[in-house]
């Protein structure tokens, strides 16, 4: 519970509410040599916590009700994508150029799942679409190189660095004067006055409308998990980008799905901010700027909003504006190295600086929403996976945890979708009375109208 408590402080939590949390331990779930179990059980604790304390505001003002954080549904939604099945198929999982690589003089790891990250690594080390191709290729390059060269095309390759070789990069310095969710006041917008939301389940977001410009993994199980808690959550993807059709199921539950061109479609997304209570964005930071969609811009034009902002490096330090993913994160912190093995990088047990962002990120929201209940004002959150990651590193013991298997039955649910029969796990925020699961299936993407129900 020290990290619970660490996290809930951070988040401006009353720490008197951290009583009405109760764990259910399986020590045998997400075996590491760092503490992702007991990171992961206080990600998704301090958002039910926060669930909770709105949910007791928005009925009358009284006992926060209880939460209970179970490892094992913890540890299942943390692999959701594994879990995933439509129709009886498995959703795929990275693509065959996106994984680590020898180099010269160590290792490097490339992201290529997007069509386009894939054509611009092979542009940038003039290889063709073939795996051997690209291994000989790197396997005569140093992997600082490989990463600048990849990097300067616009794609994703991040060489493999020891914690200390981290600790001394400027980025890690940047972020290391980061909070781990930051929490800033925008304006002086009045106290936000919120409805009645009693009801069976309780839905402390009900009535609460979210724009989710999020992709990938992080940002998507934040907003995800606002559509759990009641909101009306409508994400908008550029027509000309689509999102890998199982990421999208996974991340899905909830929400619906619209396309809107920024440049052309500014009407559209004027007429959805002025009903908008949260705006959760998910691009490398400034990179939205140009839309008038900065933290600041938006609380201009839309006082009291909650602005979320999720970027992989950090808002500030020399690789602010770059692209990432949780697995190369993962390499460029050491947390690759401390998982290694027998002179090769390893990984996490699962995707856990996504997804703990991500409950961490929707934590947020829901303080910064109880917050303007008192004091009003418009607020920005924002997180970053490499603080994250710094945050899942601080127990780094050096030695590898292994445990018995604990089966992800009971935290696995089937449902008929416009997408087919799908086996998902269930959602881990648990508070009493609230939802136990989401009230609508994933769609199509891009098969909504973007407009407000």
């Amino acid at each position: 519970m020290t990290r619970l408590a660490s996290f809930w402080s951070g988040l401006g939590g009353d720490p008197a509410l951290l009583s009405r949390v109760s764990a259910v331990e399986r020590p045998g779930v997400l075996p590491s040599r760092l503490p992702v179990r007991e990171f992961a059980g206080a990600c998704v604790g301090v958002c039910a916590l926060a669930a909770a304390e709105l949910a007791a505001r928005r009925t009358g003002g009284g006992e926060v009700p209880a939460v209970r954080v179970d490892d094992g549904a913890v540890a299942t939604a943390f692999v959701s994508e594994r879990h995933l099945r439509t129709d009886g198929r498995a959703a795929e999982s990275f693509a065959p150029l996106s994984r680590f690589w020898r180099t010269a003089d160590g290792w490097v790891r490339t992201h290529a799942n997007y069509p386009h990250h894939r054509a611009r690594l092979l542009t940038a080390l003039g290889a063709p679409e073939d795996p051997d191709a690209v291994a000989a290729v790197l396997a005569r390059r140093s992997a600082r190189e490989v990463e600048e060269t990849v990097t300067a095309a616009g794609g994703l390759a991040v060489a493999l660095r020891t914690p200390e070789e981290w600790a001394a990069h400027g980025q890690a310095a940047a972020v290391a004067r980061l909070p781990l969710v930051e929490r800033v006041r925008l304006d002086t917008a009045p106290a936000r006055q919120f409805t009645a939301a009693g009801g069976d389940p309780l839905l402390p977001a009900a009535g609460l409308r979210v724009l989710d410009l999020t992709r990938v993994i992080a940002g998507p199980v934040a907003t995800r998990t606002l559509a759990l808690l009641g909101a009306d959550v409508l994400r908008l993807d550029p027509p000309g980008l689509p999102e890998l059709p199982d990421q999208h199921t996974d991340t899905g539950f909830g929400k619906r799905s619209a396309l809107v061109d920024l440049a052309s479609g500014r009407e559209v997304f004027e007429e959805l901010l002025a009903r908008a209570d949260v705006v959760v964005t998910g691009y490398r930071p400034g990179s939205l700027d140009r839309f008038g969609l900065s933290a600041e811009a938006l609380a201009g034009r839309r006082p009291g909003v909650v602005v979320a902002q999720l970027s992989a490096w950090g808002a500030t330090g020399p690789w602010a504006g770059r692209r990432g993913f949780d697995s190369l994160v993962q390499v460029a912190t050491g947390i690759a190295h401390i998982e290694g093995e027998h002179g090769r990088p390893g990984t996490l047990p699962a995707q856990a600086l996504d997804h703990g962002t991500g409950y961490l990120l929707a934590a947020g929201v829901l303080r910064a929403l109880s917050d303007q209940a008192d004091a009003g004002g418009g607020r920005l959150v924002r997180v970053a996976l490499a603080r994250t990651a710094a945050e899942v590193r601080a127990g780094a013991n050096g030695s590898a945890a292994h445990g018995g298997e604990v089966p992800a039955t009971p935290w696995l649910a089937e449902r008929n979708s416009p997408l087919g029969r799908l086996r998902y796990a269930l959602p881990p925020v648990d508070f009493e009375g609230g939802p136990r699961d989401w009230a609508r299936p994933p769609g199509a993407w891009g098969a909504d109208a973007a407009r407000w129900e």
